[in-house]
Parts: structure tokens; sequence; C-alpha cells
């Protein structure tokens, strides 16, 4: 429970107004949707300005990752070419690679090809192959300040069936973050992603979501591209999360590499694709803080 206070208090969210300026009324109606059973979110995930600042700075280095590696890439390059070029990146342009050393993942990337789902391992023996299609996923920590973006892409003669995957992941996208808006809920982009996937052939991956994110790498909520509209934590100014379906063109079933403890693959083998994006929640809509 948190302590009551009063209107002329500073705000609990480190602002510097008086409370009766800044979160009083953002709680009272917080309050009532409580009272009716929704899922609301926690006061430590709601960022304030100085903090949406600091994310808009993470982000913008994040999206230039994305940006400089994206005409890098080619036929014969390993995958750990491509971890040595963003973590030598990432540091030119004053930040840290985020997924270096957490949890004890060993890369400063993430490079998914074909099968896999997600969390592969840059190495020296993966090898980009004509057709294939790789995910890169970037994340950036700057001045303490966490990002998290990645996109697809198709390395010479891709196949048309393996084109239209990525292309509708792409579109996920789109469809979720249009259901982004104040005093909606997360289940609304689920449940418009989880449909527009199915509508066209495809499954979306149930065990794996996206996650809030800022002063830390992943926090509250954790974010399903399954879930039902109406359900699942309510979206409120401050919030910050990833969309980041992950569409499979077999069955959604995967498993992770025993070996490597990481890397996550489809069960059936079939293809799959993500593309994923931070979002910030304001006051009249959304807000993309990296892509």
């Amino acid at each position: 429970m948190h302590k009551k206070m009063g209107r002329n208090d500073l705000c609990w969210c480190k602002s510097g107004l008086k409370y009766k300026n800044c979160h009083e009324a953002f709680d009272i109606k917080l309050s009532e949707y409580k009272s009716r059973g929704s899922i609301v979110p926690p006061r430590k995930i709601i960022k304030n300005k100085e903090q949406i600042i600091g994310l808009r700075e993470s982000g913008k280095i994040n999206t230039a990752l994305l940006d400089f590696i994206s005409d890098k890439l080619y036929i014969g390059m390993t995958t750990n070419e491509i971890d040595v070029l963003i973590h030598e990146k990432t540091l030119a342009l004053g930040g840290i690679p985020a997924p270096l050393n957490y949890e004890g993942y060993t890369k400063s990337v993430c490079t998914s090809i074909n099968d896999q789902v997600c969390h592969g391992i840059p190495s020296d023996d993966v090898i980009l192959e004509d057709g294939d299609i790789i995910n890169i996923d970037v994340s950036t920590i700057h001045n303490g300040y966490f990002s998290d973006s990645s996109r697809m892409f198709c390395i010479g003669n891709t196949s048309p069936e393996k084109k239209r995957l990525v292309d509708v992941t792409k579109e996920c996208i789109e469809v979720g973050l249009s259901q982004v808006t104040p005093w909606g809920f997360l289940g609304d982009m689920g449940q418009a992603i989880h449909e527009h996937a199915l509508a066209n052939g495809y499954t979306v991956v149930q065990d794996i979501g996206g996650h809030g994110i800022g002063l830390k790498f992943h926090e509250e909520p954790w974010v399903s591209f399954v879930s039902k509209k109406g359900t699942e934590m309510l979206l409120v100014p401050g919030m910050v999360f990833t969309i980041e379906p992950m569409l499979n063109m077999g069955t959604d079933d995967v498993f992770i590499d025993e070996e490597d403890d990481w890397t996550v693959y489809t069960a059936d083998g079939m293809p799959s694709a993500q593309w994923e994006v931070m979002v910030l929640v304001t006051e009249d809509g959304y807000e993309i803080l990296a892509y």
C-alpha cells in the first residue's frame, strides 16, 4: 500500500511538482479502474518527463544501430561479424550493449535466422546464406536508460513465402500500435495482433512476449500477443513497453536449445519472423521510442 499523499506534497513521480498538479487526478482514475477489477500498473513503471527524455535518447541510439547495420549484411557474412559491428558502433555512439553479460548472455546482439524464433547467439559458425531471413535484435543502455527494438532482414533471393511472413509480421506491429491508447488495455493490442496473424495463415508464439522497459532491461508488464480485448494491464500515460510479436509459418510450439540455453526454435522447423518497437503511452496515444 502507498502512503496517502497530501495534495501539496511533492508528487511520487519525482517530477518536483505538487501532487495536486501532477498525478492526483491520475491516481483517482486508476483507483476507479482497480475497484472494477482491472489490472493497474504499479507506480514504479510510470515514467516522468525526465525519464522519458532519457529513454528518447537511448532509443535514438538503438534505432541508429539498426539503421547502421541494415546495409552491412551480405551473403557469406557470419553472425559474429554482425555482433562485432553492433558492439563497436554502440560504444561509438555513447551506449552500452544491454545484452552483453545479461544473465550470462555472451554477445552484444541477438541474431535469429529462419526457424530461430528469438535469442539466437552470434557465432563464427553461423553464416548468412542466400534466401535467409534474419531478425537482428538490438538493445542499448545510455545514461542508465534501456531501449530495445528489432527488425527483419531478407538475405539475397528470399522466397515469396518467407517475404510474406516478414511483411505480415511488420503489419502486426502497425495493427498493434493502432490499439495503444491511454485507458485502454494491453489485451486490446494482443487480440488485434493475434487476429491479423491468424487471418493471414500464421500462428503467434504464446510463451514469449514483450515487456516493460526503461530503468531496467525487463520490467512489468509481461506483454502477450494472444491476449483478449479488455484484459491484461491497463494502459496509462508514462508506461513504456515493447511490442514484438513472433509469427510462425507453422505451429506456435517452440523449444529452447538445450546446448546454449538461449536460442528459441520453432518445434516444426518452419520459419519465424519478429519485429519489435519500444513504445511510450502518451496522454492522447503513443510515441515510438525505438524501432
